[in-house]
């Protein structure tokens, strides 16, 4: 039984092939993504503590993203 599942009457090593590059492809896309949303939040990070106490306030009280962003950076303002 288990041997029909993997081996897939010969087909078995094209179809777990194409499986695992799917995987493959998405685990680095997944990756690359993560690694430039972590640099935009740094950067986004970086702005808001060169504004003013007062417009810093503003832009925290009116965005929600400001918020999730300055959290995630483990950063209080």
């Amino acid at each position: 039984m288990i041997t029909q599942l993997i081996t897939m009457n010969g087909y078995g090593i094209f179809v777990w092939l194409s499986f695992a590059l799917t995987a493959i492809a998405c685990l680095a896309v997944f990756l690359k993504t993560r690694k430039t949303l972590r640099k935009y939040e740094k950067d986004f990070k970086y702005e808001i503590e060169k504004l003013s106490y007062n417009k810093r306030q503003a832009v925290l009280k009116n965005s929600k993203i400001a918020n999730q962003v300055l959290v995630s950076q483990n950063k209080t303002i």
